[in-house]
């Protein structure tokens, strides 16, 4: 199933369908402009990369919206980066 991720946190009305989440059994995916930033899977997050401003936008949203903390780029790439 995609669904385009929508804003709950950001200030923003939109992310104007450049990021999209996508769940595949137990693991859902953060696309961000074409491009898998971010997923979670068993309770873990992972961060594939910071690719963007932008894209730093949508894997805090992601994240934010499925309980975990989201700060700043320096804490979520310690907590969840590869």
């Amino acid at each position: 199933m995609e669904t385009d991720l929508r804003t709950e946190y950001d200030n923003r009305a939109s992310f104007y369908g450049k990021a999209k989440v996508i769940i595949e059994g137990n693991k859902t995916i953060l696309i961000s402009y074409n491009t898998q930033v971010a997923f979670i899977e068993n309770g873990k997050a992972v961060l594939n990369g910071w690719f963007s401003t932008t894209t730093g936008r949508h894997i805090k949203e992601f994240l934010l919206q499925n309980g975990f903390k989201a700060e700043s780029k320096k804490q979520m790439l310690k907590n969840y980066g590869k």
